[in-house]
């Protein structure tokens, strides 16, 4: 009899633990994705969205400087004025955003400078330019009504006394300067 009760709590605990066990198909289908969402709607204007898409720049600076224009509330202060410009300075650089009489985000106009290069366009300079070093860089970022318009590094090298300017692109293509 003992033995017969210590096969059924045996028994018992096998097919309760066994329940528990997930097979692959289950963890493959049970999986999230974080992605990350290309743009903030910052307010409602109205029927108009002002939405501002931020930059993943590595530059912790820029970073935030972007945040705090996020937080930003525009409260009334547009109120009474065809348009209302509202700018941010770092130190490294200036946040520029501009609102129409409605307070809905026309522009974003974004100028650092010396900031912290993405890896892609560091590479993408030294290897098109071995033997060069990165002397200065400016970070030119821009949007109207949500569209990025202009999104780009300026940069300055130099090799002895020879120094050439480039304009780069956050994904290492090289479109001036070569």
């Amino acid at each position: 009899m003992k033995s017969f009760i210590i096969v059924l709590l045996f028994l018992g605990f096998v097919s309760s633990s066994y329940s528990q066990k997930k097979t692959q198909k289950e963890k493959e289908e049970g999986n999230m994705e974080m992605i990350n969402l290309p743009e903030i709607v910052i307010k409602k204007a109205g029927a108009d969205f002002s939405v501002y898409i931020p930059d993943q720049n590595p530059d912790k600076s820029v970073r935030r400087i972007e945040e705090k224009f996020i937080a930003y509330d525009l409260g009334k202060d547009y109120e009474g004025s065809e348009t209302y410009l509202l700018t941010m300075q770092v130190k490294k650089g200036t946040l520029a955003a501009t609102y129409d009489e409605k307070g809905k985000l026309i522009r974003v106009v974004e100028n650092y400078k010396n900031v912290i290069l993405p890896g892609r366009v560091i590479f993408s300079v030294y290897k098109s330019f071995p033997e060069w070093t990165i002397v200065n860089d400016k970070f030119l970022y821009s949007q109207e009504e949500g569209d990025i318009v202009k999104k780009q590094y300026n940069i300055k090298i130099k090799k002895g006394k020879e120094v050439r300017k480039l304009v780069v692109h956050p994904d290492g293509e090289i479109v001036k300067g070569l």
